[in-house]
């Protein structure tokens, strides 16, 4: 019988990517998420009945337990940006992640795939940093063995990240960022999944990777990337963090009284997330580790970030005409 394999938050921007791959290498695969309704998209990656969302909390020991029973490998990707409510990081990232090892050990699961991020840091300025690191943490307690994935941040379709700023161009002349000058190392969102497979599969030592792609770029220099492909000319506005405050506590407040309807554009602590690089450590193991190259953005973001191209999909079409 094929193997099985339950990943939580498997439905999401990393875990589809992750459950894609392993249906095509034959693994059944449980996709465990809080709204099962919302995930039926993972279905076609494989045959009928290979690819099941099945409804998890992973606040709850109870519904972690079932999902993880019979499970021959176990794959993390939740993860929020949300610091209150009852999903909040510390419950998210801290205790759940916490939760699934502790249980995932208890039940003999073979292998624990743990995404983190690059940045987890238990004296970090941010939240997030300290969380995901608390996170690492109680992962590692309950099951020794696990493989910590830690990405910069990825890009890839259905990104939050160049998707939103390409959006945000089309609005007026001006691109207004905080932190022009933090430096990442994107990464392609396929690349992480085919390093979470390989570590599901026991093709990986246990340990910390940090994942980043082949280009080191500050915010400033992504975001003129971003609008070269789409062909749009903007000035790059680098706002003052007093001004991103101002924003955040805005934002929250209109968040707040619309009992979630108007979502905030920046929160303090996502300002706090971009006074720190995000790069992998010198001296990290990384892709090379796990011999895979990963892939520029070069050769990706023109497949997905075309729609915001003044003509669209016309525009390359348009381009060869004036050449005529």
């Amino acid at each position: 019988m094929a193997k099985l394999v339950t990943i939580y938050g498997g439905a999401g921007f990393l875990g589809r990517y992750i459950a894609r791959r392993m249906a095509k290498d034959g693994w059944r695969i449980r996709v465990a998420v809080r709204r099962p309704n919302e995930a039926m998209h993972v279905k076609p990656y494989g045959n009928v009945g290979q690819v099941e969302p099945v409804f998890a909390n992973i606040r709850d020991d109870a519904t972690v337990r079932e999902t993880l029973n019979g499970a021959d490998a176990v794959i993390n990707c939740v993860g929020t940006f949300d610091v209150g409510g009852k999903n909040n990081m510390d419950a998210v990232m801290a205790t759940g992640a916490g939760r699934v090892a502790r249980l995932a050990a208890e039940a003999g699961v073979a292998s624990l795939t743990h995404i983190s991020a690059i940045g987890a840091d238990p004296e970090g300025d941010s939240h997030y940093a300290r969380s995901k690191a608390a996170g690492e943490s109680a992962v590692t307690e309950a099951f020794p063995g696990t493989v910590i994935l830690r990405p910069s941040i990825m890009f890839g379709p259905e990104d939050q990240f160049f998707n939103r700023f390409a959006g945000m161009s089309q609005l007026g002349p001006v691109l207004p960022i905080f932190g022009a000058e933090t430096k990442f190392q994107p990464v392609y969102v396929d690349d992480v999944a085919r390093a979470a497979v390989l570590a599901a599969e026991g093709k990986a030592e246990p340990g910390v990777y940090e994942l980043g792609g082949p280009d080191v770029n500050t915010f400033r220099e992504l975001m003129q990337q971003m609008l070269d492909v789409i062909n749009r000319r903007r000035l790059i506005a680098n706002l003052p963090m007093a001004v991103g405050n101002a924003a955040a506590i805005g934002g929250w407040l209109a968040n707040y009284v619309s009992f979630g309807a108007i979502p905030a554009p920046v929160t303090r602590d996502q300002l706090r997330q971009l006074k720190v690089d995000n790069v992998v450590a010198e001296g990290a193991r990384g892709f090379d580790a796990l011999g895979i190259e990963p892939q520029a953005m070069e050769a990706i973001l023109p497949d997905y970030l075309w729609r915001f191209r003044p003509s669209g999909q016309y525009a390359e079409i348009k381009a060869s005409a004036r050449n005529l």
